[in-house]
């Protein structure tokens, strides 16, 4: 959903830095390009960060997480050369990021208490000592390795932490691992690498039960912070998953956003250009709260299947959230069509496999792009269980796709309970 930009310079020119900060995309030249550096500035704040959530009661209490999640200092230097500002010979054109938490801003669902921000007050590891400079992808690796809670200290403006690796989580640490941005964070693959991996049955971060399949940690959360600029496609024994790929223990997302990430071109069950998941702790679902897959045309993430989000055989429950302009690129489906690669379907969200639900409530879903199925959601659950609620939520403006049986824009068995109340589907 566009929001409104602000009327002040100053405001501009901060969130031009947070936009330099980011990296490529195709919206705003505003980082300098050639060898001619963009103009400075000492602008104002950004929005600042909220405090954390108030405690949910029971599973349909809870109130909005509200802790901040748009970047909280003022501006620094808006510009920049075009040396830093984005990459791969960019020329520095950037996203100009809006202000405010990520999220759907129309969205009002309350959240269920295991569903809110953790608290942070007492951090395990703190990355940085005040400076960006101080806040290292090494330090950011390590961290993730030894478990825990993380925050960040990297100065009062928005810091980016470029990987040229994966952090992974081992998974004998924990049980909890928290990764909390301060909504000042942004964790870039520099369009090389995936961000975060997460695997229970994977022996090289450690087994650590007989049913690594089927176990209740790690609980990795990710919370106020910007992911963007991964890259996955040279994963070969786990691919998918461009910015996050989680498989096993739960994962919870909360006011994050997932910016210009992609995954593998073709595949048939492929996807996840801003997560993938399998294999959650008794089929418990995904979280992903007041988050943001997209957002602005040329910031949205892109991959075969589910531009946004990919799973099989895992349940997800969506809240306060917005996916907008992700693209399924694959072609053929799933299976593949003969002579065909296959994939290029669910442009925001792909689920498939046995025995899961999908609830989104208060989530707007628009502009994403498919060649297959399911220009907004594909969802398939093979042996015909599971259902779909869709809540005071919005899906208008997908394109492209077919098989459409129940609702435009979702594929899905005609048989598959579909649940709609207070919502458009248009």
């Amino acid at each position: 959903m566009t929001k409104k930009l602000g009327s002040t310079k100053s405001w501009v020119f901060a969130w031009m830095a947070y936009a330099c900060a980011i990296g490529p995309a195709v919206l705003f030249s505003a980082c300098g390009s050639g060898d001619s550096g963009g103009a400075g500035t000492s602008g104002g704040a950004g929005a600042s960060g909220g405090a954390g959530a108030s405690g949910g009661v029971g599973a349909s209490g809870g109130s909005r997480a509200s802790a901040g999640s748009g970047p909280s200092g003022g501006a620094g230097a808006a510009a920049g050369s075009a040396a830093s500002a984005g990459s791969g010979g960019s020329g520095g054109i950037v996203v100009l990021i809006q202000p405010g938490e990520p999220g759907n801003p129309d969205g009002h669902c309350p959240i269920p208490t295991d569903a809110q921000l953790e608290d942070v007050s007492s951090p395990t590891a703190v990355i940085g000592t005040g400076t960006p400079d101080s806040c290292t992808a090494d330090a950011f690796i390590a961290a993730v390795a030894a478990g825990g809670i993380i925050t960040f200290n990297c100065g009062p403006d928005p810091a980016t932490i470029t990987l040229t690796k994966p952090a992974k989580v081992f998974n004998d640490k924990g049980p909890k691992i928290v990764i909390d941005g301060g909504g000042k964070v942004i964790l870039s693959g520099g369009g090389t690498t995936r961000i975060l991996y997460m695997n229970t049955c994977d022996q090289n971060q450690v087994w650590t039960t007989s049913h690594c399949d089927n176990q209740e940690t790690p609980q990795l959360t990710v919370q106020n912070l910007t992911f963007a600029n991964a890259n996955s496609k040279s994963e070969t024994n786990y691919d998918g998953g461009g910015a996050i790929y989680a498989s096993g223990g739960r994962l919870k997302v909360i006011n994050s956003r997932f910016l210009n990430n992609v995954c593998a071109d073709t595949g048939p069950d492929v996807g996840g250009a801003g997560i993938r998941a399998f294999e959650q702790y008794n089929n418990l679902p995904v979280y992903v709260v007041n988050s943001t897959f997209g957002g602005s045309d040329g910031a949205g993430n892109v991959c075969s299947n589910g531009g946004g989000i990919s799973s099989i055989g895992v349940s997800w429950t969506i809240l306060n959230s917005l996916f907008s302009y992700n693209h399924a690129i694959g072609n053929g489906g799933n299976p593949a069509t003969s002579g065909t690669p296959g994939g290029g379907s669910g442009g925001a969200i792909y689920n498939d496999g046995n025995t899961m639900t999908l609830s989104l409530c208060g989530t707007r879903i628009e502009y994403n792009q498919v060649n297959a199925f399911g220009s907004a959601i594909f969802f398939v659950t093979d042996d015909h269980t599971g259902n779909i609620v869709i809540d005071s939520s919005v899906i208008t403006n997908n394109i492209g796709g077919s098989w459409y049986p129940q609702y435009p824009q979702i594929s899905e068995f005609d048989d598959t309970p579909t649940t709609v109340t207070n919502s458009t589907i248009q």
